[in-house]
């Protein structure tokens, strides 16, 4: 048995890969690919593919999907005040080693395959550190069976952060999540629908294979546009879109914002068998409530169309909880081999993890649900 290293997801079997994963898309084979092949990673991006295998007698037990990061852009686990310390202590922080889905913030296996294979992962780790001259490790919003297989090992940090993700026991129809609702959180739902309806704005949801390149031109330009009004530049290249609906149609859902017949707003999902994945928005211009009517609104509509359990509509967001989006926990792990840092961020997390327990608390007396008498 031993621990492989590759830099290229395209060396290892589509079908072996997949035979570890649960159904949820962005651990695909095709998606972590289509990253790669479409330039959104690699060395001149500061996401070099480090992937790791464990195998045995040539059989794929158990695998990371890893990356060389030489930043802590588009992790979503803020790591950056660890590294601006470092700097000033004359330490150095990067490289780093980051088991994750890049730019996506959704839980999920990070350790995906044989639970006995994946801890033996985990114990070759810090040699395999040590042997590329990387400096910590770091593994993002795990799972609860990530978390078990995490909990076992010495020298990890847990740290913990929240989302909102709205659920859906079952609803008929969103009039029947508005009769859930207190009575001025309804009619400020209801007003805010109504608003975007009265601008003249339709919706039109669309599978991957559905979409015209015409269409896909113009998802990304909404996508790039998100970007452009902060002054950054996108991670996700137009081929990327193109490449991902080839590749993953069904997994994929537009939803299209259209005034007097012209595109004007999109938000992209992924989907599984129960859950809808809110990943990207954009529009062409700026109108009112449009925002929350395309990557709130019309995804809780979609989901209880479809019966689907669950809409995670991406990270962040305290807004969302007046939406009935309820609050949730994250958690990822950090493996610092600088004893001085490990004992200064071990003491930090203890603190932050009581926080973010509390805040959740907390944020559960914005919920606009009806209270019980």
């Amino acid at each position: 048995m031993s621990l492989k290293l590759v830099t290229r997801l395209a060396d290892v079997a589509a079908s072996q890969w997949d035979a570890l994963i649960e159904s949820q898309p962005f651990l695909r084979h095709a998606f972590l690919n289509t990253l790669e092949e479409s330039g959104c990673v690699g060395a001149d991006t500061g996401w070099q593919p480090q992937h790791l295998l464990w195998m045995e007698n040539g059989k794929l037990l158990a695998a990371a999907p890893g990356y060389a990061k030489s930043h802590s852009r588009g992790e979503y686990v803020f790591d950056h005040g660890w590294a601006d310390a470092c700097h000033r202590a004359g330490v150095p922080y990067y490289p780093k080693w980051l088991a994750a889905v890049p730019f996506t913030p959704v839980t999920g296996s990070r350790l995906p395959g044989n639970p006995a294979a994946a801890s033996s992962l985990l114990q070759a780790l810090p040699d395999f550190l040590a042997q590329h001259q990387l400096y910590s490790a770091h593994i993002n919003f795990v799972n609860a069976d990530d978390h078990r297989l995490m909990a076992q090992q010495p020298g990890w940090l847990q740290r913990l952060g929240c989302q909102y993700h709205w659920r859906n026991p079952g609803y008929r129809d969103f009039q029947d999540f508005l009769d859930t609702l207190m009575s001025r959180k309804r009619k400020q739902i209801r007003k805010e629908r109504q608003l975007v309806a009265d601008q003249g704005f339709e919706f039109h949801w669309l599978s991957g294979d559905r979409l015209s390149e015409a269409q896909w031109d113009f998802v990304y330009t909404c996508y790039a546009n998100t970007y452009a009004v902060r002054g950054q530049r996108p991670y996700l290249t137009r081929t990327f879109f193109s490449l991902l609906a080839e590749r993953m149609p069904e997994a994929i859902r537009v939803v299209l914002a259209t005034i007097n017949d012209q595109p004007a707003a999109m938000a992209f999902s992924l989907i599984d068998g129960d859950t809808l994945y809110g990943r990207y928005w954009g529009c062409l211009a700026e109108f009112d409530r449009l925002h929350f009517e395309t990557c709130f609104y019309q995804g809780m509509d979609y989901a209880i169309a479809q019966r689907l359990s669950r809409f995670d509509a991406g990270a962040q967001g305290e807004h969302k909880l007046i939406r009935g989006f309820e609050p949730v926990l994250t958690e990822s792990w950090h493996l610092l081999r600088h004893p001085g840092l490990h004992e200064a961020v071990e003491a930090y997390l203890q603190e932050e993890r009581d926080g973010v327990r509390a805040w959740a608390e907390e944020a559960r007396d914005a919920l606009p649900y009806r209270r019980e008498a």
